[in-house]
């Protein structure tokens, strides 16, 4: 019996501004991906022509979310414990000011991933690849060695606090937020003698300005 083209088996077909809204939006995300694997294959091949005459453009889009780490697969892999902790300084109505504790934030993260079999990648990275973009990119007097990607990897790291922390905190304003790491070396085994004693050092940041325009100061 012949096939009857009547308003029922129309139903389910999409008039033609559906089927156009359908292929830009198909060839947009086809265009993003490719875009994406190309940025990426740019900054993982060995150095040529294209990624050295675009190499700024690539940075600029691979940092930080999609840098690439192979630390995993180094013959000397990192052996210590750091702990990215913060405090906020709070202006409350009255004027006065109020200093919180230190809040281990990688230690929150730990605990939220903790009996998660399936942990997001911001609870296990986020915060460990800000401080470590942070660091890749200041000396020790945390003075800046990088130009505009040191500035990038303190505003990034600050907005990562700014948002854990929130604008208000204890019934005040969050006005100021400052940063430390605390390194642990990892315990050795025990037939390893002259192992270093496992004492936590740390590494203290200045006090920055949270500013409600996005923006950051050191002071």
């Amino acid at each position: 019996m012949d096939s009857v083209d009547g308003p029922e088996s129309r139903a389910g077909a999409l008039s033609l501004p559906g089927r156009i809204a359908v292929a830009l939006v198909v060839g947009l995300v086809a265009v993003g991906a490719l875009y994406h694997l190309a940025m990426v294959f740019l900054y993982v091949s060995p150095s040529n022509t294209l990624n050295k005459e675009h190499g700024t453009a690539v940075n600029n889009y691979i940092y930080p979310e999609f840098e690439q780490n192979w630390k995993l697969f180094a013959p000397d892999p990192l052996q210590q414990n750091i702990h990215v902790e913060a405090r906020a300084e709070v202006r409350k109505p009255g004027g006065t000011q109020e200093t919180t504790g230190w809040v281990d934030m990688t230690g929150r993260d730990i605990a939220a991933m903790r009996h998660d079999p399936v942990p997001s990648h911001t609870q296990q990275n986020e915060l460990r690849r800000a401080w470590g973009f942070y660091t890749d990119t200041h000396d020790t007097q945390e003075q800046p060695t990088s130009g505009d990607r040191s500035d990038l990897s303190r505003t990034y790291l600050l907005q990562i606090l700014e948002r854990r922390f929130g604008p208000t905190l204890n019934g005040g304003q969050v006005v100021r937020i400052q940063v430390r790491a605390a390194t642990t070396p990892v315990a050795q085994p025990p037939w390893i003698a002259g192992s270093s004693p496992l004492t936590t050092t740390y590494r203290v940041l200045p006090w920055w300005v949270v500013n409600t325009s996005g923006k950051e100061n050191a002071s």
